[in-house]
């Protein structure tokens, strides 16, 4: 029987790119220079340093630009409120990898709601879907598509 898995991840290589890339924009930028901003990357957050909370939301659209012309979802970040003391203003954005509990239910409620002639599954952070057509399957990734479901839905491991 032919069937999908429905994921939400991000290609590390790209990210670290699209960081890198952010980070030599803001290098070069005339309102930026002499100013300690940078653009840090780890394994689930990426966080947003600058003297002024002003200058964390620039970078901010700095990162959003970059990451769209590498071809990244912006919702794959979860913004958490910004933190500011007396010497500088930090911004952690968290990064949202795999599809939680919530968002699966909603995507398998979705599909069931839709009536399409399939089974749709969760299975860890991933949600498989089988049917016993090729186009029925095609329909459901249509259909997933056109909806919003607050991340980003790859469709991998296309089995016929």
């Amino acid at each position: 029987m032919p069937s999908f898995d429905i994921e939400s991840k991000v290609e590390e290589h790209e990210l670290s790119n699209a960081v890198e890339n952010a980070n030599r924009e803001i290098t070069n930028r005339f309102d930026f220079k002499g100013v300690d901003a940078t653009i840090e990357l780890t394994k689930e957050t990426i966080t947003l340093t600058a003297p002024e909370e002003f200058q964390t939301s620039q970078m901010q659209d700095i990162l959003h630009s970059c990451l769209t012309k590498r071809s990244i979802d912006i919702q794959i970040l979860d913004p958490q409120p910004l933190d500011k003391n007396l010497a500088q203003a930090k911004m952690v954005n968290k990064l949202k990898q795999g599809i939680d509990k919530e968002s699966a239910k909603k995507v398998v409620k979705f599909i069931k709601a839709a009536k399409y002639k399939v089974q749709a599954s969760i299975q860890g952070d991933t949600v498989r879907v089988t049917g016993k057509k090729r186009d029925d399957l095609q329909t459901v990734m249509a259909g997933l598509r056109g909806e919003e479901f607050g991340l980003p839905l790859q469709f991998d491991n296309f089995r016929d």
